[in-house]
């Protein structure tokens, strides 16, 4: 594709000389290319663009919008073209995913989600979730973490399982030394809390339900497949395992007992709870004493 410049190059010899042979040697260029350049411009077709050539795939594109739409921008290139070939496409895969590619791009402009700080108010929002422990004597444990918005404060206890004694055991031990309770409590949609979705709204689990009103409390679940709308908690998940579940990156050895992995989760919120971050001109503590008045912090 010859460039603007060049173009003007071509038709400024050929008007000189009007020859196209004498144009094409003046510019560089075959006669050819001299000639169709010449018959675009008694056209008024000139362009810099080259011409759009159709694709065998142009006529299945609605389709592939379709797709696209109903699957909410997630189906494969791969599947999109088994599909294709289905309904009598003969063109290559890899335009496939090029088509495919293109048609995601477009779904997604003005469906990009936005994420905006957000502001929390001193002791009202408390967020909790679970996370994969390590095995102990061939038996899973879990790791049940709580993030405290706006001091950031940790509690992370091991537990057997998920069951409703389980998790009420550990908010209540939560609870405790944070010297209050909370606003509301955030948390998924784990079968302890929400039994069900009617008409898209949840149904409590009437055990959490009592367990709320005892501790004063609004228990509050997040939207199903969204972990962004909690991602305090889902942070310190990630950070909780990446330090207490022996792994080659952590070299922790692993634990002969559930009471070492207490030990072991203690000493971990201890550390976090008690770090400084911030600079010296603005020095911070994860664990501030606004929001936890039994909290001392030390340099």
């Amino acid at each position: 594709m010859k460039s603007a410049e060049e173009i003007m190059n071509m038709l400024e010899a050929f008007d000189l000389t009007g020859s196209l042979r004498d144009a094409g040697e003046l510019s560089g260029v075959s006669h050819h290319t001299v000639a169709r350049y010449v018959a675009a411009r008694e056209a008024g077709t000139l362009s810099e663009r080259p011409a759009a050539r159709a694709r065998l795939v142009d006529e299945f594109l609605p389709k592939v919008e379709e797709w696209i739409e109903r699957s909410k921008g997630k189906l494969r290139a791969d599947r999109a073209h088994e599909k294709l070939l289905a309904l009598g496409y003969t063109g290559s895969e890899r335009t496939t995913r090029r088509v495919v590619a293109a048609v995601k791009k477009d779904y997604r402009l003005g469906r990009v989600r936005v994420h905006r700080p957000w502001v929390t108010e001193p002791g009202m929002w408390l967020q909790y979730d679970f996370g994969d422990g390590p095995v102990i004597d061939g038996v899973k444990t879990t790791l049940f973490i709580a993030w405290l918005a706006w001091s950031r404060f940790r509690v992370v206890l091991p537990i057997r399982d998920k069951t409703m004694p389980s998790v009420m055991a550990a908010l209540d031990v939560t609870l405790r030394p944070l010297g209050g309770a909370p606003t509301y409590v955030l948390t998924d949609n784990e079968k302890t809390v929400t039994t069900e979705h009617i008409a898209g709204m949840p149904v409590r689990n009437p055990g959490i339900v009592a367990f709320a009103r005892h501790y004063g409390v609004t228990i509050h679940t997040c939207v199903p497949a969204d972990p962004a709308s909690k991602g305090g908690s889902e942070s310190s998940v990630k950070i909780a395992k990446a330090d207490l579940v022996p792994k080659e990156t952590n070299l922790r050895q692993e634990y002969t007992s559930f009471a070492e992995l207490e030990a072991a989760c203690a000493e971990f919120c201890g550390h976090v709870n008690t770090r400084f971050t911030g600079s010296p001109a603005g020095s911070r503590w994860r664990c501030s004493p606004r929001n936890r008045p039994g909290c001392t912090p030390s340099r």
